[in-house]
């Protein structure tokens, strides 16, 4: 039987957490983070949501929404072969080079495609905007505002070795574009919470956040009754708890789930954290803990 899933939960303001020195890897529930980031700097003046970007035809909340037509580069022959070799992850320009000859699979606006490259773009906008590196610009735009500590930006294969789950794979977190955030798991959930409870952003721009692209179908071996993306967010208006709000993360051997139910009393955050390829694992787990906590 696999071990349990990793969990922590806020409850209302309160904080549970039975794994406070754990560390595990948000996996792509970090793409909430940037989004979070590009919206300060939206709240500040620095970007727009809906202009073009510099050279491009879609806009930044094109590239929030996954709606820009950018392909996935983890789908290509050339990920996957590089996998197979343990080779380190591609540079930022050999990464753009992969993307600059291949047409889009829409046009910008048109249709929804999941593009961890469109967030790579999105992370270089950051660093670019603000002169710091992602990690930085993290920490002094969202995490430390939030009061989130000891989560940091995962650059080596001995920072993924840190989770709690190892890396016997022997990734290198580089192919993580947009950035690899790794943490307890009570600074996860305390993330979501307080991202979506919270003051970070002013009210126009936490709707934008949550104004939700519907997706169909909803995908297959996953507990929600419906699906929607919103900026660096999934969203299920009719989960067996009401609206569901948060990522979902996956790895080499670990998946991960952060999701804030506001239509409980009080409001439930979870994230869960699991060492299995099967995304539904840890999806599952954060709305079987809501219902416990809830009752």
């Amino acid at each position: 039987m696999p071990p349990p899933p990793l969990m922590a939960a806020c409850v209302g303001d309160r904080l549970l957490d039975e794994h406070l020195t754990s560390i595990v890897p948000w996996w792509s529930i970090t793409k909430t983070c940037v989004a979070a980031c590009a919206l300060v700097l939206v709240a500040g003046g620095r970007l727009e949501l809906d202009r073009l970007l510099g050279g491009r035809r879609f806009t930044l909340r094109q590239l929030l929404q996954h709606t820009s037509g950018l392909g996935c580069y983890t789908e290509t022959p050339a990920y996957e072969a590089a996998l197979e070799r343990h080779a380190d992850a591609w540079t930022d320009d050999e990464l753009i080079r992969q993307f600059e000859t291949k047409a889009p699979l829409t046009e910008p606006g048109q249709g929804w495609s999941y593009s961890n490259f469109g967030y790579f773009l999105v992370r270089r906008l950051i660093e670019q905007t603000t002169g710091m590196d992602i990690e930085r610009a993290l920490k002094a735009l969202v995490l430390g505002p939030l009061g989130i500590e000891r989560t940091f930006i995962a650059r080596t294969r001995a920072d993924l070795k840190r989770s709690a789950f190892g890396d016997e794979d022997d990734f290198h977190p580089g192919w993580v574009a947009h950035g690899l955030l790794m943490g307890p798991p009570s600074e996860v959930a305390l993330f979501m919470h307080r991202l979506l409870t919270g003051t970070l952003l002013p009210p126009p721009l936490r709707a934008a956040m949550r104004e939700r692209r519907v997706v169909e179908p909803v995908p297959a071996g996953r507990p929600w009754q419906s699906a929607g993306y919103g900026l660096g967010l999934m969203i299920d208006t009719a989960s067996s708890l009401g609206l569901c709000i948060g990522h979902t993360g996956q790895g080499p051997a670990s998946v991960s789930a952060a999701y804030h139910f506001p239509g409980l009393v009080p409001p439930i955050t979870v994230a869960a954290f699991a060492p299995t390829d099967e995304q539904g694992v840890a999806e599952r787990a954060v709305i079987a803990e809501a219902a416990r906590l809830s009752k």
